[in-house]
């Protein structure tokens, strides 16, 4: 035969845990929890922001590169290397003899120089200095190729 349980007053098996300090390292962990998302979170947004910005001065490096080479063929009446500059489109639209001949008739550059890149419309301004002694500012509009990633001249805004 079994034996009934204890009854009240009986004392417990075990000791009860203690509860002093308990909220206290409850609250401290928490904290130091918090801590650590926020300095992680501010790690991240600040690699994130870092991120962002070297990528802008990357594309506008790359693209300042494409265009300066593009006007430094032009002004040394290289019309094969700047047309090897030109998108796709403005390819199909004429050979590499009609360019030439094009841009052999207009007014040849002497020098330019080139602003910062507009990421949103992937548009760049030059000034341009013609051998008249004539000045033009043009935006540049540029297209990135898909197959190898390059940028292109696409075509002029005045």
């Amino acid at each position: 035969m079994t034996q009934p349980p204890p009854g009240p007053g009986v004392t417990p098996p075990f000791a009860a845990p203690p509860t002093e300090g308990r909220s206290f390292r409850l609250w401290m962990a928490l904290g130091v929890a918090a801590l650590a998302t926020v300095l992680c979170c501010g790690a991240g947004g600040t690699a994130l922001v870092g991120l962002f910005i070297t990528g802008g001065e990357a594309v506008n490096e790359q693209v300042q590169a494409t265009a300066g080479d593009y006007f430094d063929a032009l002004r040394e009446q290289k019309f094969n290397d700047a047309y090897d500059l030109l998108c796709d489109r403005l390819r199909n639209d004429e050979t590499p003899e009609q360019f030439g001949a094009r841009m052999g008739r207009e007014p040849r550059i002497t020098s330019y120089s080139l602003g910062d890149v507009d990421l949103i419309n992937l548009t760049l301004p030059a000034d341009l200095t013609y051998t008249s002694g004539d000045r033009d500012t043009v935006r540049v509009a540029m297209d990135q190729d898909s197959g190898s990633g390059e940028f292109r001249v696409c075509g002029f805004e005045e």
